[in-house]
């Protein structure tokens, strides 16, 4: 009976570990190419947002130059509950508005050597369903928060071959909210439901490379690397109001005042862009993309008091692939149009895998935006962007203490909206 009871201990103070490991990559900064729903991004090299997309794309830049990006972003994600063991409403929109935005800078040092840093995220999310819904023991709240700094060079090699480097230094933050099933543990029947809480942040470094191609005048193929960045997260984890039989057996199994480790990867990176200027108007962009999210799925975890334990956590993630197809059109000498659109594939395989922490199934974007060239110094842009994040299936089978959840997002987008200059000098 303890050993069942312990079993059941070790999925509570689990319940709210945090299943980032598909977490969004955000290739939206706010920057232009928001407008072609990333396409071309690692070719394009037409400002300073190059440092941070593909760093060897500087040295196309005549002039030092500065890029200032304010987006804002709108998750609108809504579960629609089939079936649920203990009860529960639908949590309403578990997304909301969130201000992001970026800033670059280049700086020309000669004809071919430029240095340049990006500020920004390309990683994290968050959801908000409330204290009494459906899959409350699985989670009530998620944040993964991230903010980077990217510094780096660029080197033309010659006429039609540059390169460029840089590293990366990733502040994360992470904060995760589950209830605990009071009323599910033997002994305790009609107690209301208690709290499990997770909150650290860490520092994690990384680095990027890239290649530009230029075979001619009119056409640019870039490709670009970025590695993995590991984070570990420590926190005790913060239980509230549990029952006296649960905190008994916490007690007696030396797991009170737990400390949680949790191990994670942001995976590594690699795509494939291609810009080609089809005549003074009109230019075509792609990307061809993939990201190692299998390798990213085993989370190691340790919850270590007087007595510890240890697991990998093996979420089943499937590595991802990524296309983009987008168009640039000079209507008049000031004016630049862009449009695109961009297909990511699910990282997870079957319902039974998903977690409502990270409501994520194949991706669909559709990106506009427009350029408007005030003077030879001054650009200004607008951008939006839709992404379809499918209906996410879940079916998880909790258990005594999480129970059974199924259903589907009826509702599961997000709106990116960006406002951009660009500085010449």
């Amino acid at each position: 009976m303890k050993r069942s009871m312990l079993s059941m201990i070790m999925v509570v103070l689990m319940a709210a570990v945090p299943a980032w490991g598909a977490g969004l990559w955000l290739y939206e900064g706010g920057t232009p190419d928001l407008g072609t729903a990333g396409a071309g991004r690692a070719a394009l090299a037409a400002d300073a947002s190059t440092a941070g997309a593909n760093p060897a794309g500087m040295t196309r830049l005549e002039r030092s130059q500065m890029l200032v990006a304010v987006q804002g972003i709108y998750v609108d994600s809504r579960f629609d509950t089939d079936a649920a063991s203990f009860g529960g409403g639908d949590g309403g929109n578990a997304g909301g508005f969130i201000p992001a935005g970026g800033l670059h800078y280049v700086r020309s040092l000669t004809e071919d050597f430029k240095m340049g840093v990006s500020m920004g995220s390309y990683f994290g999310l968050g959801v908000d369903y409330g204290d009494n819904w459906a899959g409350r023991y699985y989670v009530t709240e998620a944040a993964l928060t991230t903010l980077g700094v990217n510094p780096g060079a660029g080197y033309r090699v010659n006429d039609w071959l540059s390169l460029g480097a840089g590293f990366s230094i990733l502040y994360a933050e992470l904060s995760q909210k589950a209830a605990i099933n009071n009323g599910a543990v033997p002994g305790q029947a009609g107690l209301p439901d208690g709290q499990l809480k997770i909150e650290d942040d860490d520092l994690g470094y990384g680095f990027n490379l890239g290649v530009l191609l230029e075979p001619r005048a009119d056409t640019r193929i870039g490709v670009t690397y970025r590695s993995e960045v590991d984070l570990t997260f420590k926190d005790v984890g913060q239980l509230k109001d549990i029952g006296p039989v649960l905190q008994g057996i916490l007690n007696l199994s030396g797991l009170a005042g737990s400390k949680v480790d949790i191990d994670m990867t942001i995976p590594q990176a690699v795509m494939l862009s291609g810009y080609h200027q089809i005549n003074d108007q009109w230019a075509i962009l792609g990307n061809v993309g993939w990201q190692d999210w299998s390798a990213f799925g085993k989370q190691d975890l340790t919850l270590s008091s007087t007595t510890s334990r240890s697991f990998t956590k093996d979420l089943s993630y499937d590595d991802t692939w990524h296309f983009a197809l987008g168009a640039q059109y000079r209507f008049a000498p000031q004016w630049l149009w862009s449009v695109g659109a961009a297909y990511d594939t699910s990282p997870v395989d079957g319902d039974d895998k998903r977690s409502p922490d990270l409501p994520l199934d194949r991706q669909i974007r559709l990106g506009t935006g427009i350029q408007y060239d005030w003077n030879d110094d001054v650009t200004v842009g607008l951008a939006y962007e839709y992404l379809d994040a499918g209906d996410a299936g879940i079916d998880q089978k909790g258990g005594p203490l999480q129970g059974d959840l199924k259903g589907d997002y009826g509702t599961n987008a997000i709106h990116f909206m960006a406002v951009n200059m660009i500085w010449k000098f």
